[in-house]
């Protein structure tokens, strides 16, 4: 799929059939990612008021709370619905674009997030030129953090929803872990999965310095994911269930073999 097409199809989702501004509120597996999402940011981001670029920012879920802990946060983001949403709850500028072609002056920030969109640009080339823009506009010694989703998150989620025996998405489950992509014709735009190795790689290829790369959710958020569904209500935060799952992630932090049964992966790199 070409960039122009895989661009006007994530507009075209987030626009008209999936809000994101839902996503990490209002599901168990969503308030993991959004909750390790902010404690892995807090161990590597300079402290406030640093100025921040959230490349892909989406309806302004992380701005919101980089802004009320005195961050300078700039949105950029190539949904305009997702800018309206992001001015709605978040004290931060906004701006349409590309992470591919950034209009910030060279060396403008401290710290640059790219938290949605290697998600979507299937040729790695297009993921390193994305990240090789994070670098040109982060200050020397600054921080950029991108997230990736786990080559082998769907496997995980399907068992959890139950649905892995369906053999449509069997085969679907098996072509993502075959070829690391999605193809886009349901339920999601076309995607790319990446292993920890290939993201440290493609931000080492565009000349950054790797620091740590994270599972985020860990190696049980599927279990918070099968209880949620299994009893078809929310899982509240404080759930044991829910406090043991963030604390097996925060257990698997020193080990990188586990980093293949996390959801997402957070890999953080230095100027």
């Amino acid at each position: 799929m070409a960039a122009h097409d895989v661009t006007q199809q994530v507009v075209s989702w987030y626009s008209e059939q999936f809000d994101e501004s839902s996503r990490l509120r209002h599901s168990a597996d969503g308030r993991l990612e959004l909750l390790r999402t902010r404690e892995l940011l807090h161990l590597h981001l300079p402290d406030a008021p640093a100025s921040v670029l959230d490349v892909g920012g989406g309806p302004g879920t992380h701005a919101a709370w980089l802004a009320r802990e005195g961050y300078q946060v700039h949105l950029v983001d190539p949904v305009q619905r997702h800018l309206d949403q992001a001015q709605s709850v978040a004290d931060c500028t906004v701006e349409l674009g590309d992470a591919r072609a950034l209009t910030a002056a060279d060396a403008t920030f401290d710290a640059v997030l790219i938290l949605g969109p290697l998600y979507h640009l299937l040729d790695p080339e297009q993921r390193i030129a994305s990240l090789t823009e994070a670098r040109r506009v982060v200050r020397p010694g600054g921080m950029v953090a991108a997230a990736a989703i786990n080559r082998y998150a769907s496997l995980a989620e399907h068992t959890s929803t139950g649905m892995l025996a369906n053999e449509r998405l069997r085969a679907s489950v098996e072509s993502i872990l075959a070829t690391q992509q999605y193809d886009g014709h349901r339920g999601f735009t076309a995607a790319h999965f990446h292993t920890a190795s290939q993201l440290a790689d493609e931000m080492a290829a565009a000349d950054l310095r790797p620091r740590a790369v994270y599972g985020v959710e860990g190696p049980m958020w599927g279990l918070v994911k099968a209880v949620e569904q299994r009893d078809g209500e929310p899982l509240p935060d404080d759930d044991p269930v829910m406090l043991s799952a963030l604390t097996a992630a925060r257990l698997a932090d020193p080990y990188p073999d586990l980093l293949a049964a996390s959801s997402h992966l957070l890999a953080i790199a230095t100027v």
